[in-house]
């Protein structure tokens, strides 16, 4: 099983069933490794799209795993970058 997470080019609240679905499927699968959130295709993300990463970061590391943002560009990554989000996750 893949431990990415393909994230649509709008990262919102609209997709937080979804996101949360397969993340805790990950988890479950996953303790001691990381989970990739791939932005490659991300040109939008908000509030809510920013604290669904950082409740799978809290619960990634209650079991020892990690999370990491891969491919995020543009607008994305600078809504990363001002948010902090480099401090708590990869960004690469």
């Amino acid at each position: 099983m893949s431990t990415t997470i393909a994230i649509p080019e709008r990262f919102d609240f609209s997709f937080h069933k979804s996101f949360t679905e397969q993340y805790n499927k990950l988890l479950e699968k996953n303790a001691g490794k990381t989970i990739s959130l791939d932005f490659s295709r991300v040109m939008y993300l908000d509030s809510a799209a920013l604290g669904m990463i950082v409740l799978l970061q809290k619960r990634a590391k209650s079991i020892n795993c990690n999370v990491e943002i891969v491919s995020a560009k543009g607008t994305a990554l600078e809504i990363l970058q001002i948010a902090n989000f480099d401090k708590m996750v990869t960004i690469r």
